[in-house]
């Protein structure tokens, strides 16, 4: 086994033990739990009780005449998933495949989502004081699923909120009478 394949096997198998243990973990009334990933230059966070495993990446079926972000589906374990790339939703600067990249499978209002990343980091426990508020910004900029901005260490976070996102109308996957 080469490097890079056994580096990115010890990252997911880490990321996932942590999901694991932060799902059997403490209460969040105090503090959140954020399951950390890079988009292009990013570092964003998402709630971890919304995710479901981490996957790696596999080539989904295409689906005919959808946007760009929908990369296709695939069958997970007999259910169909939508992939859907952040990288690509939210205009990184970059969307290459290689060895690091994952699907986040999401559990978003009953709905099994999966969500190609550039890389896992890790999970993070916030205070609720070391969450700001995201900045506002004029209507052409869509900051409706940020949350907060988190500064941990020398990295920089924005927390974002998952659900929103993929329940938004743009998005197609959700109902909205669900939302």
């Amino acid at each position: 086994m080469d490097m890079i394949t056994e580096a990115k096997q010890v990252a997911r198998h880490e990321a996932e033990r942590a999901v694991k243990s932060a799902k059997a973990g403490k209460s969040a009334a105090t503090h959140g739990e954020y399951l950390t990933f890079r988009l292009g230059g990013e570092e964003y966070g998402i709630d971890i009780l919304r995710v479901q495993e981490i996957r790696s990446y596999e080539v989904p079926t295409r689906i005919a005449n959808s946007p760009a972000f929908l990369k296709g589906v695939v069958n997970l374990r007999g259910v169909i998933v939508p992939i859907i790339d952040l990288r690509v939703k939210l205009n990184c600067e970059t969307a290459d495949f290689n060895d690091f990249t994952v699907v986040i499978v999401l559990n978003i209002l009953g709905r099994v989502v999966g969500a190609v990343v550039d890389s896992v980091s890790d999970v993070l426990e916030l205070s609720v004081d070391a969450v700001k508020p995201a900045p506002g910004m004029n209507a052409q900029v869509d900051m409706s699923f940020i949350t907060g901005i988190a500064n941990v260490g020398e990295r920089m976070l924005i927390l974002m909120d998952i659900t929103a996102l993929m329940s938004a109308a743009d998005m197609g996957l959700i109902e909205q009478a669900q939302a």
